[in-house]
């Protein structure tokens, strides 16, 4: 953990939640809570998981590197 007022703490969380506002949020408009709520979990769910890639997982989907991880485990 670093010291109060460094930015390292939450990096990882600001960079998902740049891209879900990015690539989804502002494109769309809502006039419910609910309404918001699906389409943000439908875009999780069906591209952030599944089919974008990310460079620290070795430009793998998220839903990749988990198979791989998982075959690795199972293969020792």
């Amino acid at each position: 953990m670093s010291r109060k007022g460094n930015c390292w703490n939450n990096a990882i969380a600001e960079s998902f939640f740049k891209s879900l506002k990015v690539e989804w949020v502002y494109k769309h408009n809502y006039w419910l809570r609910l309404e918001a709520e699906l389409s943000i979990f439908q875009w999780i769910e069906t591209w952030y998981n599944r089919r974008r890639i990310h460079s620290y997982l070795g430009y793998k989907s998220i839903e990749e590197f988990k198979i791989e991880m998982f075959n690795q485990k199972v293969a020792a």
